[in-house]
């Protein structure tokens, strides 16, 4: 028995011995698998993960806020104007050293300049500047146009290139007029709140008789609008009909402190010989010094005549200038005593055109001149 026990004691080791190889075979297996999935795993982190195609693409990081703002203020004191020292608008010029000025405070230097009888000069370098020594710096124009701005409106940040598209159309916080403005309604305020306004807005139940009125008020303004376009076409019916095109040159007076004025050369016109002059804020003696600038002219009769010659004229812009003129229509009858008209104010809307003529070198501007019929 005890041989059949020690038998049968050794046919139950036998597997029992092999089962534990087997299981140290398969944790070593399981070991090795282990090792190279790890292996593997590390190469694709190294060599990044195969895209998936549907898959959506990942986001770049982003730059923290603080840096990004950072970096706004370097760009903003790299590319602002060196007058103004304010990020340009439109168009950006440079001297030839590089220095950076926005349109607006070019041409009020090459203004004072002007006025004062000097060389424009750059602010920063003092080098000469003028429309034939600067150029525009396009890739500026284009940094300044991605630079972010804020919205005076919703105060979000828009690029400065779509800043005027979102203010104008898409801003929900714009400041907008009721549709009924045109028969009295004054509210305004943001356009979010148009819709409730005109819902509840009182000026469609008026009566006819307020309507009537309010009517009335828009009828004369447009009377006084179309007033002067009724008087240019009542001239284009004389039969005497003169123009041409005039070019006002800078020259100084002979005084101790000299003034600037512009005079044109003699032109002829219906037969008679004309002269143009035009001085800068009435002759201000220092017209430099101030913000607010006009010019004023006189037609100057140069020929004789033997009768009173009774005209009506009107300056307009020149054919390859950008100003803004309105027209106006003066009267005066001309004779060998009464041979110049007073200085009438040259019709441009604001000071900032003002310098534009006084920045060009010569400002080219049309003369119509209606001889009226006894």
């Amino acid at each position: 028995m005890s041989s059949l026990e020690e038998r049968d004691v050794g046919v139950v080791a036998a597997p029992s011995s092999s089962s534990v190889g087997l299981g140290v075979v398969g944790a070593a297996v399981e070991a090795v698998a282990g090792v190279a999935a790890m292996q593997e795993e590390l190469g694709s982190r190294r060599e990044g993960p195969e895209p998936d195609p549907d898959e959506p693409p990942k986001k770049k990081a982003k730059v923290p806020e603080g840096e990004a703002g950072k970096l706004e203020e370097r760009l903003y004191s790299v590319l602002c104007c060196t007058v103004c020292l304010d990020l340009p608008k439109a168009s950006v010029y440079q001297c030839t050293n590089g220095h950076l000025m926005c349109a607006g405070c070019f041409i009020h230097l090459l203004a004072d300049s002007r006025l004062k009888e000097e060389q424009a000069t750059c602010p920063n370098c003092r080098c000469e500047i003028s429309k034939n020594l600067c150029c525009r710096n396009l890739a500026v124009e284009k940094a300044v146009s991605e630079l972010p701005t804020e919205c005076t409106f919703c105060l979000k940040q828009f690029p400065r290139s779509s800043l005027e598209r979102h203010q104008k159309e898409e801003c929900q916080d714009r400041v907008t007029q009721c549709k009924y403005k045109r028969i009295g309604c004054p509210w305004q305020g943001p356009f979010h709140e148009l819709p409730a306004h005109e819902s509840e807005c009182s000026h469609p139940t008026k009566t006819g008789t307020e309507l009537m009125g309010i009517l009335g008020e828009m009828d004369q303004n447009h009377r006084r609008d179309m007033q002067l376009y009724n008087s240019i076409f009542s001239l284009l019916c004389y039969e005497k009909i003169g123009f041409t095109e005039v070019q006002f040159r800078p020259y100084r007076t002979d005084d101790f402190i000299t003034r600037l004025y512009y005079e044109t050369p003699r032109f002829t016109v219906l037969n008679q010989t004309w002269v143009l002059k035009a001085r800068v804020n009435d002759s201000e003696r220092n017209p430099n010094l101030s913000c607010k600038r006009t010019l004023s002219f006189q037609l100057i009769l140069k020929s004789k005549v033997n009768s009173a010659l009774e005209c009506s004229f009107l300056l307009l812009k020149g054919p390859y200038d950008d100003v803004r003129i309105k027209p106006v229509i003066h009267h005066h009858s001309f004779s060998n005593d009464t041979n110049e008209t007073e200085y009438v104010l040259l019709p441009i809307s604001d000071s900032v055109e003002c310098n534009k003529l006084l920045a060009a070198k010569n400002i080219n501007l049309r003369l119509f001149i209606f001889q009226v019929q006894k």
